[in-house]
């Protein structure tokens, strides 16, 4: 097979050298065997990775098993919703370009057809393009885009699914955990009609009592209508689906934590009771900015609120946003535990962000404690540039990595940060010297650490050594009858297992 371009122009000496002192590294770390196409893969890119155009090539087609960290809202971009907008006959404020119904000075957003200036300040003041120019912060602009498009969402939960669907099965993503609302917003009324009091137990009753899995009821029946939509848009069939319609798509329900005291109970309850009530939500999350008023005053509050109910809820799983600060944002004392207590007293299994690990009280032990206890850092390298200004040498990334931390990497918001998962990989590579093993490593773990059902095909997740019943088959080949029945009762080793194949197959080419 011919080798792609650009393989032949590395020197014979720096091509010698790479071999020498990046493969052998690289299998102690992982605990196991370097295979042939592991290597041939790795030498590839080695010798690409600094021209950032042939590395993107690579790495589109570099499979990447799943997407842990992305809010459907802010995964959508701006032409996606401003055509939905135009078709629902909408308008938008002069100055700010938020969406609004139409009358007075509003502007009828279908001007945008023939009117590219407004065309283009609409989509800069709903997404991350431009940001610099706006007079905000990264920080401000990106979290008051959300605001800006919001109507554009109503109705539309299908065409998002497709879309963000569609786009990842482009770059290799075959699995995704999305945060949304699926309630609409149905259980934070229920908040609204109750006396709120401290006792956790008392509230969870009144808030059943006044029907809050009627409203979850609402989510579930909203999911069904909006996944319809999206095979149909898809275009998939009843079998024999392969690219899109092979994605496996669950839900985190997203909890505003920007919200008062009892809406957020509530929602943390309704996040664990749907988890309960329907399989495609595997857990929630807390959302909003982290260094907003109410989120810093109630921190521990909501901490203590999902340890009162964790005990209540076995299916549900917690990933939970935490440490998403610069130093500098909040003052120097606030930065001192909110990765450990989502951790002890907020039971996630996975942290969002954690970037200001390293300013917590006594980090090296937090680190020790991630590691062992096995918590996913869910890497957003993007976000974390253009809302924090954290990048390179001053991200936690390489810190996580030589303290044994698992990470897997995320988009977070690719439709207002205009990237997509292929972006962040090039990001991983370029910014932190992410070889191709550690890059295969977090692909993963993507699947490793999600919430889906069923074992794991690892009887060893750190040196990936197959369970027993799959020990004796291999990806791409002859399966057993008894691999055969686990991966058929374990949708997790049956994910996984289809990443170990296109591995196989990616590897193969190199």
């Amino acid at each position: 097979m011919q080798q792609p371009r650009g393989y032949h122009s590395m020197p014979a000496l720096v091509f010698i050298i790479i071999i020498a002192s990046v493969a052998p590294l690289h299998a102690q770390r992982a605990g196991s065997h370097v295979t042939k196409g592991e290597e041939a893969a790795a030498r590839y890119m080695n010798g690409i990775r600094e021209n950032p155009l042939l590395l993107r090539a690579f790495l589109k087609d570099m499979p990447k098993g799943g997407d842990l960290h992305n809010h459907l809202s802010g995964a959508i971009y701006a032409e996606s919703y401003i055509h939905w907008a135009i078709e629902a006959g909408l308008c938008v404020t002069p100055g700010t370009f938020a969406l609004t119904g139409c009358g007075g000075d509003a502007i009828p957003i279908a001007t945008t057809v023939t009117d590219p200036v407004l065309n283009r300040q609409i989509i800069d003041a709903w997404s991350m393009r431009n940001w610099e120019r706006s007079g905000q912060s990264g920080h401000d602009h990106f979290f008051d885009t959300f605001g800006k498009f919001g109507m554009a969402t109503w109705g539309r939960t299908g065409e998002m699914l497709a879309e963000v669907v569609r786009r990842g099965a482009e770059n290799g993503i075959g699995y995704y955990e999305l945060m949304l609302t699926p309630d609409g917003g149905a259980v934070s009324q229920i908040a609204s009609r109750v006396t709120w009091h401290d006792n956790y137990t008392a509230m969870r009753d009144t808030m059943l009592a006044l029907g809050l899995r009627d409203s979850i009821r609402i989510g579930i029946a909203m999911l069904d209508s909006a996944e319809s939509r999206m095979r149909a848009l898809l275009g998939c069939g009843a079998s024999g689906e392969t690219g899109a319609c092979s994605t496996v798509v669950r839900y985190l329900y997203q909890v505003g934590r920007g919200a008062r005291t009892p809406s957020v109970f509530a929602q943390i309850l309704a996040g664990f009771e749907m988890a309960e009530m329907d399989g495609r939500v595997v857990g929630f999350n807390l959302v909003q900015p982290e260094d907003y008023p109410l989120p810093m005053m109630q921190f521990d509050a909501q901490m203590d609120m999902i340890d009162a109910l964790r005990p209540l809820y076995p299916k549900a799983r917690i990933s939970l946003h935490a440490g998403e600060f610069a130093y500098g944002m909040i003052p120097p004392d606030s930065l001192c535990c909110h990765i450990r207590s989502s951790i002890e007293r907020g039971h996630a299994e996975r942290i969002g962000h954690g970037v200001d690990v390293i300013h917590e009280r006594k980090p090296f032990d937090l680190l020790q404690m991630m590691a062992e206890r096995n918590v996913l850092v869910e890497i957003c390298l993007t976000s974390n540039d253009v809302i924090l200004g954290v990048k390179g040498a001053e991200h936690p990334f390489s810190i996580y990595r030589d303290h044994g931390v698992p990470m897997t990497l995320c988009t977070d918001d690719e439709g207002v940060s205009r990237i997509d998962i292929t972006h962040e990989y090039v990001k991983a590579v370029m910014e932190q010297g992410a070889d191709y093993l550690l890059l295969k490593r977090m692909a993963r773990n993507s699947l490793e650490y999600a919430f889906v059902s069923g074992k794991s095909l690892w009887r060893d997740g750190e040196s990936f050594t197959m369970a027993n019943e799959c020990g004796a088959s291999a990806p791409g080949g002859v399966v057993s009858p008894a691999c055969q029945r686990y991966l058929e009762e374990n949708e997790k080793a049956r994910l996984q297992w289809r990443l170990e194949e296109q591995f196989r197959a990616f590897e193969s080419r190199w």
